[in-house]
């Protein structure tokens, strides 16, 4: 059963590819003929268990192209190692870039899949010289990984959690390169980027992304959106979304349909904007 749909199934996500990219994307797939705009995002931009995510609630009331080119538990990497992508990014008239964590990227302590970026691959020598006494074979997700690197030793960490800040902002810098500074960076959070994010405890994404990062990436952007769900939005917790009975434990903790209706209505006017001035 799914709830909302009692009786129907799961839903539909339409996913597709773009140019020879092999990353699986948020459908419908969208003609990129220009002009066009796109979004690049993680699990909040797909909208799991949402049939009209911000990016379609957008594109169903404005005359806009939108190609909502996201991925579940995605990280920069895939998006920034991605070519074709790349190349959607510098067609586009705006880019619309969630800001997502830091944990998800290929840094010189370990290496993700290129495309499901929350998977951990393999420690690099670094990360094996930082903690010899961990068997990095019991792992196979970022967060589990960081999570139990931090308990271990905090202040082994520290060191971990300063690369991998410094090659976040190497690949955004990479993305946003592409943008001919036609970007919007897209703030999802419970609250406004934080002072300090060194950190893996709950409650902390994007992980490891500070007020000062998004600040420093915001300027060589077109700028910056802080989007923080209401109370109200939240409290309709997953009315409006669709899931099966198995599902509805990970759907109480993804971004509500309410609140995609926030970051519609807050992005619009922006987006309008940039339109007008085009």
């Amino acid at each position: 059963m799914a709830w909302e749909h009692p009786g129907g199934e799961s839903l539909d996500y339409q996913v597709c590819q773009y140019g020879r990219s092999r990353l699986l994307v948020r459908g419908p797939k969208v003609r990129l003929a220009p002009p066009y705009t796109v979004f690049f995002g993680g699990t909040e931009t797909y909208g799991r268990f949402v049939a009209e995510p911000f990016a379609a609630r957008i594109a169903s009331v404005t005359s806009l192209r939108i190609a909502n080119i996201s991925c579940i538990n995605a990280g920069v990497d895939a998006f920034a190692e991605d070519p074709s992508l790349l190349a959607v990014a510098a067609g586009a008239e705006t880019v619309v870039i969630q800001v997502l964590g830091a944990a998800n990227l290929s840094n010189e302590f370990y290496s993700v899949h290129p495309r499901r970026n929350d998977r951990f691959i393999r420690a690099t020598a670094a990360l094996t010289s930082l903690y010899p006494e961990v068997d990095f074979t019991e792992f196979t997700f970022t967060r589990h990984l960081l999570e139990s690197l931090e308990a271990r030793s905090p202040e082994r960490f520290s060191t971990l959690v300063a690369a991998v800040k410094d090659q976040w902002r190497l690949q955004m810098y990479r993305l946003l390169s592409e943008t001919r500074n036609n970007a919007v960076l897209l703030w999802i959070a419970d609250t406004p980027p934080p002072m300090t994010a060194t950190t893996c405890k709950r409650g902390r994404d994007p992980l490891f992304v500070d007020r000062d990062m998004v600040a420093e990436l915001g300027a060589r952007a077109g700028g910056v959106l802080e989007v923080i769900p209401t109370s109200a939005a939240r409290a309709m917790h997953t009315q409006g979304m669709t899931f099966t009975d198995f599902e509805a434990h990970i759907a109480s903790e993804t971004l509500n349909a309410a609140s995609h209706e926030e970051v519609a209505q807050a992005l619009l006017p922006v987006l309008q904007a940039r339109q007008r001035a085009a």
